[in-house]
This record gives C-alpha cells, sequence and structure tokens, in this order.
C-alpha cells in the first residue's frame, strides 16, 4: 500500500473518532460561515487532524476549512489532496447521523484515489480510480484500519441496469425546482422510481455499493464536497459528468465551485440526462 494511501486512510479514521467524541457527547460548540452554513468544533478538531497527517506526505492541501490558496500559487500543483473534514454539518447537528469525513488525492485535476468514512456506522469506503477498484470495510469499534483494506472480498461494485426500478438519490436537505423537474420527467420514462433521499457524500457510497442507479446535482457545490465520492464512484465503473453538457468533473480550479453533475452507470448514462 502505498505510503499517501495508508496516511489518508488513518486520517479519517482518527478524524471521524474525534467527530464522535463531540457527536455522543452532544457538547460542541456551533457558528456560522460567511455563506450561512454552520460550522462546529467538530468541524475544526477534524480538520487539524487530517491537515497534519496529510502535511507529512508534502503534498499540498486544499481544505473546506483551512485558509484558500490563490490560484496563482495552486495552478502549478501536480498533485493536491482535497478534503472535507466534515461533510454534512446539518447531518451533523440535526443528530441523523448522516455525516461522513472526505479526502480525495487530485493528480492534474482528476481525482485518483478517495476515502469516505461514516463514523456513526463506521463503513469506511476506499477507491483507487487508477486500477478501477472500490473497497468497503465496517469496521469494530475501535475504528482499526482492516489488514488489509484492499482484499477482494471487500469490493463493491456498482448496480446493473435494472428495468423494474429506477433508484434516484438526492439531498436530504435541498431539493431545488430543476431536480424535482427531473424526477417528474423520469418517471414518466420509468415503471417505477424510487426516491432515496441522503444527506453528505453518502450518496456517492451508495452509488459505488449498487444501492441506487441515479444521483443528480442541479446547484454548484464545492470540490471538497465531490472530490472523494467522485474518485470512489469512478473506481467503482461508474461515470461522473457535467450534468449540463457531459463533461468531465475537473478539481482544483481557480473557482473551487464543483457544477451540476449526473453520476450514473455507463450505460445508463443516455436514457437519464437531462
Amino acid at each position: 500500500m502505498k505510503i499517501s494511501t495508508l496516511t489518508a486512510l488513518q486520517a479519517a479514521l482518527s478524524a471521524g473518532k474525534a467527530i464522535l467524541n463531540y457527536y455522543n457527547e452532544d457538547d460542541y460548540e456551533l457558528g456560522y460561515k460567511e455563506d450561512n452554513t454552520p460550522l462546529t468544533s467538530a468541524d475544526l478538531a477534524a480538520n487539524t487532524i487530517i491537515t497534519e497527517a496529510l502535511g507529512k506526505t508534502g503534498i499540498p492541501i486544499i481544505s473546506e476549512e483551512s485558509p484558500k490558496v490563490p490560484y496563482l500559487e495552486r495552478k502549478d500543483w501536480e498533485q493536491c489532496w482535497i478534503v472535507d473534514p466534515l461533510d454534512g454539518t446539518k447531518e451533523f447537528v440535526g443528530r441523523n447521523g448522516e455525516f461522513t469525513v472526505n479526502i480525495a488525492l487530485c493528480r492534474l485535476g482528476k481525482p485518483v484515489l478517495g476515502v469516505i468514512y461514516v463514523p456513526l456506522s463506521r463503513e469506511l469506503y476506499l477507491g483507487d480510480v487508477e486500477v478501477k477498484a472500490a473497497y468497503k470495510h465496517t469496521l469494530g469499534e475501535g475504528h482499526q484500519l482492516p489488514n488489509e483494506p484492499f482484499a477482494p472480498q471487500h469490493r463493491i461494485y456498482a448496480a446493473k441496469t435494472d428495468t423494474s426500478v429506477l433508484r434516484v438519490l438526492c439531498s436530504r436537505s435541498f431539493r431545488d425546482p430543476q431536480t424535482e423537474a427531473y424526477i417528474r420527467d423520469l418517471q414518466k420514462k420509468h415503471k417505477r422510481v424510487e426516491i432515496i433521499p441522503k444527506g453528505s457524500s453518502i450518496k456517492f457510497c451508495w452509488m459505488a455499493e449498487g444501492k441506487a442507479d441515479l444521483y443528480p446535482r442541479f446547484s454548484s457545490i464545492m470540490e471538497w464536497d465531490t472530490a472523494a465520492g467522485q474518485a470512489i464512484c469512478e473506481a467503482a465503473g461508474l461515470s461522473v459528468r457535467n450534468i449540463d453538457n457531459g463533461s468531465p468533473i475537473r478539481y482544483n480550479k481557480e473557482d473551487l465551485r464543483t457544477p451540476g453533475f449526473i453520476v450514473s452507470s455507463n450505460d445508463a448514462s443516455n436514457s437519464t440526462h437531462p
């Protein structure tokens, strides 16, 4: 296992344990950022743990909770980490358990490694895009990394196309008119459409392990919300594309927002694209 991969896995687990300490004790400070999104002391604690660990790799870091490096400096980076130390802060505050730790390694604008940890359920997802393999582990109470994280028996695969029902993921906390219209259109085209609301990057994980068939998102979010999930989905054989024009989603851009996208299997993309 590459040292950078091992470092990312251990950082995600350590951050997840720290987040749970705040969650279980229901003892954290809550504030709001300039965009009115919540920020807790759990976010900041997890960020410190992850950035200190990843900093030892010598690879630069883009994190939601760290000062942003100017693009004039970032544009020359061949690779970088993209981190969301606590994705789904609204879910954390709402205490529904659907929050994650997201760590991705991007190279020349493409995610090549993704790690997502769901602390409350202790589910660990990882994807290596270069070898096209994704994995899932359910850890013990100690949040210990498995001895063989890339063992074949832990591989996960995207769902095969099923014409009887189309399982569509959507945000638990956000649904815009475009998404509603898109779902209505799907309901006209398919015999049965099942809507599955989920928080945070768990939606990417459900796609990668075959629990859903489609994940559309029309509004933009940030690169740290999607990089790790995209890596895991692509490693599992899925496509993650701009929902408007089908172009690849790129990272470490001057504007760190990710445009609307659609996650689907390659054989389903034609029938489900807007």
